[in-house]
């Protein structure tokens, strides 16, 4: 059995543990059995100032456990890097982990990544549709992501707590691999998030994003357990970026039949001039923002049972 430990926004310690079937699950210090206890996680930390800086509100709030940071984004200095880490000095708030990034408009850290498009990566339909076909070059894709999870010890001074993708790039063919070896490696005991739902078929059908990155999680999930690297125990929070959805009737939806120890994906943020630069998810992020930080969602939390720690 493998074991990671994630210290959540309040004092109870949570382990990660890992059965021979290579996922992972939660246990709390004096657990009660009528509560659930789950990683919400806000993923881009350091695309910008706006959105980071909305991101630390709501660690600050309790109103997250987790946050991934995107280390190749121009935003994410030390001084950010800092800003994050001096949460936790104390009684820590939430896990850090990495945002693994291989699509443009972000470039890469490494200096032989090929292949490159106006010298960033590729945009992200031609990076999927190359990595299903295994076409992507497997020595430039390890060599970017050792450089990630070098530079993120560098920023944060430790090995991230966890490893995730931007738009799910770390589940693809021949990346995952490379994920998934130098998890193991470089950051011993960190999960690496596994997308797949504990919803029925029926509902995943209504969510093809949520239903192609769970059937991609199977291989990642298969492949992890071979390494012993922990994997969360199930996923939620996809959900179609259309300038009208309403996160906040889609939250609870997330809850449903979501396991002790599941994690829910989330993208809290305050719209600046270098989001709108570098990623069209804008309005949304001011949306979840202001769901997460309100009454109704920790009312929410309390009639469900569901802590974040």
């Amino acid at each position: 059995m493998i074991s990671s430990r994630v210290m959540g926004n309040r004092s109870d310690e949570i382990t990660i543990e890992v059965n021979d079937g290579g996922a992972a699950r939660m246990a709390a210090s004096a657990p009660r059995e009528d509560v659930r206890r789950i990683l919400l996680c806000a993923d881009d930390y350091g695309i910008s100032p706006g959105v980071s800086e909305a991101i630390r509100e709501l660690l600050v709030r309790g109103r997250l456990n987790a946050t991934s940071a995107m280390v190749v984004a121009p935003s994410l200095s030390r001084a950010e890097a800092l800003s994050l880490s001096i949460l936790n000095v104390g009684s820590r708030r939430g896990a850090i982990g990495l945002h693994v990034t291989l699509s443009a408009p972000f470039r890469p850290l490494s200096a032989a990544f090929r292949p490159l498009r106006h010298g960033a990566f590729l945009p992200l339909a031609e990076l999927v549709l190359a990595a299903l076909l295994r076409r992507l070059d497997a020595t430039a894709i390890a060599a970017e992501v050792d450089a990630q999870f070098d530079h993120f010890a560098m920023l944060f001074g430790a090995p991230p707590d966890f490893v995730d993708g931007h738009h799910h790039v770390h589940l693809l063919p021949q990346v995952r691999e490379a994920v998934l070896a130098t998890a193991k490696r470089a950051a011993p005991g960190a999960y690496v998030r596994q997308c797949g739902s504990a919803q029925p078929l029926w509902r995943s059908l209504q969510d093809p994003k949520g239903l192609f990155v769970g059937v991609l999680s199977r291989t990642l999930c298969q492949r992890a357990q071979g390494l012993g690297v922990p994997t969360n125990s199930a996923f939620a929070g996809t959900y179609a970026f259309r300038p009208d959805a309403n996160f906040a009737a889609l939250f609870p939806r997330f809850l449903e039949g979501l396991p002790d120890g599941g994690l829910i994906m989330c993208h809290p943020g305050h719209v600046d001039a270098e989001l709108e630069r570098l990623d069209p998810l804008t309005d949304l992020r001011e949306k979840e923002f202001a769901y997460l930080a309100s009454d109704a969602f920790a009312d929410l939390l309390a009639a469900r049972k569901v802590v974040l720690t």
